[in-house]
């Protein structure tokens, strides 16, 4: 497998800890998203949308989305599954790793904070903006969180909602959120940082890292 993706992309991250999770080898393609590298033709050829993550199988297709990709990868290899079995447990897992793939990280997108700055004539406005975005929705996934057993977000096994959450709080960081404000988040990050798959997928462990 090919993995198209950037060292501090969340959503690569995201991708590359069920790749290591699953035991799933795949060779990396950075795409420098800053030089815009993920617009060029060829690349658009793979991905119209020009986002990264993008992932070719053995089989040469090219999928997208990181989690229509994790969704694959629980299909062709399920242990570990990233989204459990039982239809409950599915729904408020996969309602976690969402509030954060469709309502946290979007924001964040290096062309919205663009624009945003650009609209309001401040360089720092987008990414203050962010900043408050970000905080904002890790208070209520703290809330989620709490409801349930540790170490990691439901339970005892990492799962989707563990994948999703720490490149966000990684990305909090970058954008100054006083993560210490979520204790039950941190926690869970520890757990999954115990784990050598979400250690060795940090930006600062990838190839292309800066």
């Amino acid at each position: 497998m090919i993995l198209h993706g950037y060292f501090r992309s969340s959503a690569a991250w995201r991708i590359r800890i069920v790749l290591g999770l699953k035991g799933v080898e795949a060779r990396q393609v950075s795409h420098h998203l800053r030089l815009g590298e993920q617009r060029s033709e060829s690349y658009l050829k793979l991905n119209p949308q020009g986002l990264v993550p993008a992932l070719e199988t053995d089989d040469g297709i090219v999928l997208t989305q990181s989690l229509a990709i994790i969704e694959y990868l629980d299909a062709i290899k399920p242990q570990p599954l990233m989204v459990p079995a039982d239809p409950v447990r599915a729904a408020q897992v996969r309602a976690f790793a969402l509030a954060i793939a469709c309502e946290i990280h979007p924001l964040q997108n290096l062309r919205i904070l663009k624009k945003v700055s650009a609209l309001a004539g401040d360089d720092n406005a987008g990414p203050k903006w962010a900043g408050e975005v970000i905080a904002d929705g890790l208070a209520a996934l703290e809330v989620m969180a709490a409801r349930e057993p540790g170490p990691f977000c439901f339970g005892d096994t990492p799962t989707l909602a563990d994948v999703c959450l720490v490149p966000q709080l990684g990305n909090a960081r970058r954008f100054g959120v006083n993560v210490d404000a979520f204790p039950r988040l941190l926690a869970a990050e520890a757990a999954c940082l115990a784990l050598d798959a979400f250690a060795s997928a940090a930006p600062d462990k990838q190839p292309d890292a800066e």
